[in-house]
């Protein structure tokens, strides 16, 4: 059995791994990167496999970092069968017609650039008639079913907690008469998770393949998470001010409704119902007209619901519906949320910031004191939320600079994914049978290294962080691992596109750094005028390289 690494190494986006076992080839995941340019980049480079010697593939979840290359590999001609639970499947009809929407608006801005210069047009990656195509292909999966791919690949789907249909996958593989198991975790939801169940621990593994988003890190606890989300709310409405949630429409946002309806019941002091007065007595609009659909698959699956939920609904208590919660579906009524003076709660796509209605209300609500940015989820670096998060005092959108003046907040315990903590739990519950070895994946580096350390020390399990295009064959021997030839090697565009990456954060660096010395009233004109020459070479071997 070999697994080959094509996605989601040292980075916590394009979710992919290539399987090669008992005479078969097949995919665990076929996500987009986001967040950074130069890895967004690799989105339409080539596959790094033959598309049609693969047999089927295993989707964990709806989330665009993981299944939002797929319409290209269907574009590409892969027609065998890609197996996902009910949930997951539903979203993707909604997830990746959307995606394929914004690839084509991206697309329409590009190809201006190019006609300006002279170039020639290129298409989308896939337009959103393409992603309706490749949903043909998918075949629904209920939890806890072991499902025969062939007489000697067995999977099972188990709930991963993460978000509506996400999958921890088990794989039983026989080859050479014996078998062997390797689990993928996908994303391993945060237990607290309103709304979902908490994920299933599995008991057994040769083999682990595990995400690592939040490997070096802790959550708040979920009453303190639901008291610090009421006063940053109420404490920004109660100056007048506007409350901006920027949230993935699948999933937060509909938790976030439901900590919205769940709130009142912590609490009973004066100052705590005086702020819950605030917050209910002020609308609450889900600007996002996929995050609309995405509740509505929500209310058809209440089924993979918590305990505590169903018993909620079975009292008549939707904690997706409210007084005061409004929809927004066309493109007037969201500019018409920035037209208001009455202060709101405003809930929009995207999660990072980078696309979507929330860059109109980030140009509208940044600049001003009053309001608060509120951000609930994981902020990739090089997208507008990472910088927003990290303290940019400007930032350019749609083409403007921006001051940021709003209150900035983060709340990590909304995050889908396990601190820490809860990655550790999940390895402690092979009970019967502990991985011989574990694969990390999908986090950055810091995170990764401290978890690895962690299981080493603690759970005196192996650990390997692959690289990207790096093949392991996963020997009989236990903790034992033979690295094959890498699939992709590190090749000069690569190199170029990482130095580019590393130039850019010393840039920025820079740039912080001579403000701090114009500014600075005590630094001599002599000290001026060199800092003035320097940045006059800088700008010329900029030139240089660009016209070169």
């Amino acid at each position: 059995m070999k697994i080959t690494f094509l996605g989601a190494t040292n980075t916590v986006t394009g979710s992919n791994f290539l399987v090669e076992a008992a005479g078969k080839k097949f995919l665990v995941d076929c996500g987009m990167y986001q967040g950074q340019a130069e890895e967004e980049y690799e989105n339409e480079a080539p596959f790094d496999f033959d598309v049609s010697q693969i047999d089927f593939m295993l989707l964990t979840h709806a989330h665009i970092d993981h299944s939002g290359r797929i319409p290209k590999l269907y574009n590409e001609g892969y027609r065998n069968p890609i197996y996902a639970h009910k949930a997951t499947c539903d979203l993707c009809s909604l997830m990746l017609p959307d995606s394929g929407h914004i690839q084509e608006m991206e697309n329409e801005w590009k190809n201006k650039k190019r006609k300006r210069k002279g170039e020639k047009e290129l298409p989308p990656m896939y337009t959103a008639e393409d992603a309706v195509r490749s949903l043909e292909v998918f075949y629904p999966i209920d939890y806890d079913r072991l499902i025969e791919i062939t007489p000697e690949i067995h999977v099972r789907f188990n709930d991963a907690g993460h978000m509506l249909g996400s999958s921890i996958i088990e794989v039983w593989i026989k080859e050479n008469e014996k078998e062997e198991k390797i689990v993928f975790s996908g994303d391993i939801g945060n237990n607290n998770i309103p709304l979902l169940a908490e994920p299933t621990m599995i008991s057994s593994a040769d083999y682990l393949v595990m995400e690592s988003t939040y490997g070096n890190r802790l959550h708040i606890n979920s009453d303190e998470k639901a008291e610090t989300f009421l006063r940053i709310v109420s404490e920004t409405l109660d100056r007048g001010g506007n409350v901006i949630i920027p949230s993935f429409a699948v999933g937060r946002t509909q938790e976030i409704l439901y900590e919205l309806n769940k709130i009142k019941e912590t609490r009973e002091d004066p100052e705590f119902l005086r702020e819950y007065k605030t917050l209910m007595n002020a609308p609450v609009f889900v600007d996002s007209p996929l995050a609309i659909s995405a509740t509505e698959v929500f209310k058809e699956n209440m089924n993979l619901f918590d305990e505590e939920t169903k018993k909620k609904i079975k009292d008549g208590d939707n904690p997706l519906e409210f007084p005061g919660l409004h929809f927004t579906v066309t493109s007037d009524e969201s500019k018409s949320l920035n037209e208001s003076f009455t202060p709101s709660i405003i809930i929009s796509a995207s999660g990072m910031c980078d696309v979507g209605r929330i860059k109109h209300h980030l140009k509208h609500n940044l600049w001003d004191p009053k309001n608060t940015i509120l951000f609930v989820g994981y902020q990739a670096p090089g997208t507008l939320g990472y910088s927003i998060v990290n303290g940019a005092k400007r930032v350019k959108i749609f083409g403007e600079e921006i001051a940021v003046n709003a209150r900035i907040e983060y709340i990590e315990g909304y995050s889908g994914h396990a601190d820490q903590e809860g990655l550790m739990n999940f390895i402690y519950s092979f009970n019967q049978q502990k991985p011989k070895h574990i694969f990390l994946v999908h986090g950055e580096e810091q995170s990764e290294n401290e978890l690895k350390h962690k299981i080493e020390e603690d759970a005196k399990i192996s650990v390997t962080i692959p690289n990207y295009g790096e093949t392991f064959e996963l020997s009989e021997v236990p903790n034992l691992l033979t690295t094959i030839k890498p699939n992709k090697p590190k090749t000069i565009r690569s190199e170029i596109l990482h130095k580019l990456k590393i130039l850019q954060s010393e840039i920025d660096d820079m740039k912080q750094a001579v403000k701090d010395d114009v500014y600075n009233k005590e630094l001599k004109d002599e000290d001026m005028y060199r800092i003035r020459e320097k940045i006059k070479e800088l700008e010329h071997n900029i030139i240089s390289i660009i016209e070169g």
